[in-house]
């Protein structure tokens, strides 16, 4: 597991199991019929994963003195957009994947039919919470905002899209924009969603603010897919929690096959110095967005 600063330890510590405390309030509890529809959409959500998007939430909002109680309901909502993501495209019709978060895939756990099922009421659940759940001070037409956002987000505009793209570009040659663009989409959209979710839940939110949180999500975006290319040729499967190879194996298009791997390292370092020359105008209350600048191009897992 890569090394962490103290105060990212701490910070990471504390937002975990603020959101995780959340989901298990939020989701259908396992015994509510039809359980195994419920089982299987908490197996998907908890108990795994590195939740970095909502510690991303939570980083925004703290930024802007954000509620925590927003923040919890936002966290919630991207974990669970998320997750049916990673549900769908570990389906055989996608990439067809056994091991995700160190434990058998859904699919593999409750059925290919189980799996799909869940993912589409993880989306529903998202959605339901961003209108429903209490946030304290948010008001309406923030709610409505954040709802326009991580739809877009997760549609064919953002993270469904580049899957799209991506499962095309399978065996292609692509050049460097044209990777950009899918990444752009298929990892960096929710990536930016979560940023902008918690600036969203701040009682105030300046223009400015907005257009340098969104400059740094779009960097960090971008920085976490160059880094996971960079684990797929240099990582284990046990740390990983996931297949080590798997987009080589698919002949997928890599920013270490373009790049090479010191090109590829040298271009996650630059996003890194651009996210952070964005936040140049916010003081201390910002140093988790630097911390998880840092900690998304460092990472072995």
């Amino acid at each position: 597991m890569t090394m962490q600063p103290p105060e990212l330890a701490a910070f990471a510590e504390h937002c975990r199991h603020r959101v995780e405390t959340a989901l298990e309030q939020f989701l259908p509890a396992p015994a509510t019929l039809p359980q195994d529809l419920h089982q299987a959409m908490r197996y998907a959500v908890l108990d795994g994963g590195k939740r970095v998007r909502p510690l991303l939430v939570y980083a925004a909002g703290q930024a802007l003195d954000a509620d925590e109680q927003a923040l919890d309901v936002a966290a919630s909502a991207v974990e669970c957009i998320h997750a049916y993501s990673l549900v769908h495209d570990d389906l055989p019709a996608m990439d067809n994947d056994d091991l995700r978060r160190g434990k058998p895939t859904c699919h593999r756990a409750f059925g290919e039919a189980l799996a799909i099922l869940a993912g589409d009421a993880l989306q529903c659940k998202a959605f339901h919470l961003l209108a429903h759940a209490p946030m304290g001070a948010v008001d309406a037409e923030a709610r409505v905002e954040m709802l326009e956002l991580l739809a877009l987000a997760a549609g064919s505009r953002g993270m469904v899209g580049g899957q799209a793209l991506d499962m095309a570009a399978v065996g292609r040659e692509l050049d460097i924009a044209e990777l950009e663009d899918m990444h752009i989409h298929k990892t960096g959209a929710l990536i930016r969603a979560a940023v902008l979710l918690g600036a969203w839940c701040a009682p105030t939110l300046a223009h400015d603010q907005r257009r340098a949180l969104d400059h740094y999500a779009k960097c960090i975006g971008l920085a976490f897919q160059v880094q996971d290319d960079i684990l797929d040729v240099i990582g284990d499967t046990q740390a990983l929690g996931k297949r080590a190879g798997a987009d080589r194996a698919r002949r997928k298009p890599t920013y270490p096959d373009l790049l090479g791997l010191a090109g590829a390292r040298e271009r996650a370092q630059e996003l890194h110095q651009r996210a952070l020359h964005s936040l140049e105008g916010f003081g201390a209350e910002a140093d988790p967005l630097r911390w998880l600048s840092h900690y998304i191009v460092a990472r072995s897992a």
